[in-house]
C-alpha cells in the first residue's frame, strides 16, 4: 500500500493508472512522472519496492502541484473573478457555464436536472384517491 500526497493508491492497478487516483494527475502527467522516475508503466502498484516510491513521492511534491494546495489555488482563483465582477466571476456566481457554452438547451448538468413540460407543470397525473 503506497501513499503520496495523502492518497492511498489502489494495489491491483498498473501504477500508470493507480497515479491518477491523486487529484490533479492524469494520464498525461502520470506518464510523464513515470518517465522521470525512469519506472514501467505496466508495473503494478503493489510490486513497487518503497525506493521507487520514494522516487514518485519526491518528483510528485518538488514539481507539481496536487490535491489540497491545487484546490485552494483554483478556489482563490475562482474567488478573484467574483471579486472583480468580470464575466466570468458572474457567470460563476450564477451557477452557469463559464466557457461559451449554449445554455437554452445543454447546460442541464451546471443548471440541473429538472425538465418542465410545455405548460410548466409537471406530465405526471396525479393518482385517483383509493376510497
Amino acid at each position: 500500500m503506497i501513499r503520496i500526497a495523502n492518497v492511498t493508491l489502489p494495489d491491483a492497478k498498473p501504477i500508470a493508472i493507480a497515479l491518477t487516483a491523486i487529484y490533479g494527475i492524469g494520464r498525461t502527467r502520470s506518464h510523464a512522472i513515470l518517465r522521470k522516475a525512469a519506472l514501467n508503466p505496466n508495473i503494478r502498484t503493489a510490486k513497487l519496492t518503497e525506493e521507487d516510491a520514494g522516487k514518485l513521492r519526491t518528483i510528485i511534491e518538488k514539481e507539481y502541484k496536487v490535491e489540497g494546495e491545487l484546490r485552494h489555488q483554483i478556489r482563490s482563483n475562482i474567488k478573484r473573478l467574483k471579486d472583480t465582477k468580470s464575466y466570468r466571476g458572474i457567470r460563476h456566481e450564477k451557477r452557469l457555464p463559464v466557457r461559451g457554452q449554449n445554455t437554452k438547451t445543454n447546460s442541464r448538468t451546471i443548471r440541473g436536472n429538472v425538465r418542465m413540460t410545455a405548460s410548466g407543470t409537471s406530465s405526471k397525473k396525479s393518482a385517483p384517491a383509493a376510497t
